[in-house]
């Protein structure tokens, strides 16, 4: 064989198992069967902040668990514009037309929430849990970051106002449901939507992959997290630099409430700051020292949910 011919089949060999190594790189990411949710670095948290954020999981549990029993609990779903079967849950409190819908995390399911779900609910408000695409029991091969998920947040919302036309809608997210409520206000919503709650949501699906790709397989964003942008443009129906929920939050015209832990190794806590000074809208930020990703609810919850409904008040009568 010559040099020639040797060097062609290398590059081809070099180049189909780099599309190999993408496909998998986007199966793993957002696959709905493949990967986990423990990719993120853990953060360094104080022994009493891990005591008190166990302490309070375990009360807020329970209160959860109470709270189901003693309401309406019903399993729902709506069509996305692709053709996908989406699932919630529904937990009621008769005679309110207060509702938050309470957005879950990655690889996470509606069951996810019931701790921040049900300080709303003993608030009067009726909850919505959805599971997000690709999550739980709604249909969908790929995850959808927050993307492609603002526009099933749309169907809930048409759900709700079928149901009460008179309801006063809250959005509630944390992590990728953080980034799913910023990608959604972004949107035209109907004025019924009051405001909106994120907690520790990333910048976009592009800066929260680009550390990823770094922290576990060690590898730069160029050219992987381009030609992986590309297979999932293909695969899943959006590309990762569209993915921005800086760019949909430039857009938001209703009342936003941003949370991040001071100590969030995954979402970093600078993402806060970025996504706080793009808001135009009415605005408020909240850094809860000493907590990780995800856990600020837990590690002070009467810091948490008094800043969440006093934010919330003037604007849900």
């Amino acid at each position: 064989m010559s040099k020639k011919k040797i060097a062609c089949t290398v590059c081809i060999c070099l180049v189909l198992a780099l599309l190999w190594g993408e496909n998998y790189l986007v199966s793993f990411a957002i696959g709905r069967t493949s990967g986990t949710s423990n990719v993120g670095p853990a953060s360094n948290l104080s022994e009493e902040a891990i005591r008190k954020i166990d302490e309070n999981w375990q009360m807020q549990k329970q209160m959860a668990e109470e709270w189901r029993e003693a309401s309406p609990v019903e399993t729902i779903s709506v069509m996305s514009e692709d053709g996908l079967k989406l699932t919630g849950e529904t937990v009621l409190c008769p005679d309110s037309s207060h509702w938050v819908i309470a957005v879950h995390g990655y690889r996470s399911n509606r069951k996810g929430l019931d701790g921040i779900g049900v300080y709303y609910g003993l608030r009067g408000y009726n909850v919505l849990f959805p599971d997000l695409r690709g999550c739980g029991e709604s249909e969908g091969g790929y995850i959808g970051m927050g993307w492609l998920d603002r526009r099933d947040i749309l169907r809930w919302i048409d759900w709700i106002l079928e149901k009460d036309s008179g309801a006063q809608i809250v959005l509630h997210g944390v992590s990728m449901g953080g980034a799913t409520v910023m990608m959604t206000s972004g949107e035209p919503l109907s004025p019924q939507v009051k405001a909106i709650v994120e907690d520790c949501g990333y910048t976009s699906v592009w800066d929260i992959f680009s550390d990823e790709l770094k922290y576990l397989f060690h590898l730069p964003t160029f050219p992987f997290l381009h030609i992986a942008g590309g297979i999932a443009k293909l695969r899943a129906g959006y590309s990762f630099k569209e993915a921005s929920a800086l760019r949909q939050i430039e857009k938001a015209q209703v009342p936003i409430l941003f949370i991040h832990g001071s100590e969030d190794a995954f979402v970093h806590t600078e993402m806060v700051y970025e996504v706080y000074e793009a808001c135009r809208a009415e605005k408020q930020l909240l850094v809860v020292e000493g907590a990780g990703h995800g856990n600020s609810c837990m590690l002070d919850p009467d810091l948490y949910f008094d800043t969440v409904f006093d934010f919330l008040s003037p604007y849900v009568l």
